[in-house]
């Protein structure tokens, strides 16, 4: 190793320093979706930086979509997907695939990831373990002009969170497990609801008061109007951007779930690329991080 190199290494491993010891015994709660799901050297990456953020002090906690992986199973059995303001109409049949997906193949491949790479440490769950995740109906309602009137769209089982029950989770973190959990919610009518993942994060992270929230995406972060990415933002900011229309459309629930998260306790919420290889490290012990931080 040339002199140089050893120099660069040494300082990357320096600068970490204060980030391992200012986060060791904290919770970060991380939203795991986009191509950070489906490419398989990011699917590797991801589940390294898990293991490395558990062997040094750090309880991260995973919520995780899989939308895609919903779709083409969909597709499989000869389903069309149909999607209202972004959302799955999800009737009774595609409840059961979305179960399947979720709290199965997807939520396993994970789990089995992380497991390779470390010491068997991850558990999955899904919002209906342990009483996790209490949910309702989502309302999607739509302001009709021509009858002058609001009209209420029925997408089937689509929830919204009600409460989250943390014993589990507290369970898994104190025994030095790694939790990764499906967002799949119950009713009081015993009915499962397929729950809006960003969502879930956002929840969880404000009830086990983490000290992170971080959501991988498909961008660099928050964009300007010159697609610079914005960092450093506080909750002001934010609503500004939304009120001028420099964030707009796909982006705005998740923007909406940050904002929530942020005001109720959780310390700083990140929105950094999944593209990334590393990602999550990147932004947790360098300077300069990989994408956008939001204070409340």
């Amino acid at each position: 190793m040339s002199k140089s190199s050893s120099k660069n290494i040494a300082q990357i491993l320096i600068e970490a320093l204060p980030y391992i010891q200012r986060f060791s015994g904290k919770t970060i709660v991380i939203k795991y979706g986009g191509n950070a799901m489906i490419d398989t050297t990011l699917k590797n990456s991801f589940a390294r930086d898990m293991v490395l953020m558990k062997l040094v002090g750090i309880n991260p906690v995973i919520v995780h979509g899989g939308g895609p992986q919903i779709g083409k199973l969909l597709q499989q059995i000869g389903k069309q997907s149909e999607f209202v303001d972004g959302m799955r109409v999800t009737d009774s049949e595609t409840m059961d695939v979305v179960e399947m997906v979720l709290g199965g193949l997807v939520n396993k491949e994970i789990v089995n990831l992380i497991n390779r790479h470390g010491a068997g440490g991850a558990v999955g769950l899904t919002g209906k373990d342990g009483d996790l995740i209490r949910a309702r109906k989502l309302t999607v309602k739509r302001n009709d002009p021509g009858m002058n009137a609001t009209e209420i769209i029925d997408i089937g089982h689509v929830g919204e969170v009600v409460s989250i029950n943390s014993a589990v989770v507290d369970m898994l973190v104190q025994g030095n497990f790694i939790p990764v959990i499906a967002p799949i919610g119950v009713g009081e009518d015993g009915q499962s609801y397929n729950i809006n993942a960003d969502l879930v994060a956002g929840k969880l992270a404000e009830v086990l008061q983490a000290e992170k929230l971080i959501l991988l995406t498909n961008t660099p972060g928050l964009l300007d109007k010159n697609d610079n990415v914005l960092s450093g933002l506080e909750t002001k900011q934010v609503n500004e951007l939304i009120a001028d229309g420099t964030i707009f459309g796909g982006m705005l629930p998740k923007i909406r779930c940050a904002l929530e998260a942020a005001n109720n306790g959780v310390e700083t919420v990140h929105i950094i690329d999944g593209r990334v290889e590393h990602a999550a490290l990147l932004e947790l012990f360098t300077d300069r991080g990989v994408g956008t931080l939001i204070r409340g």
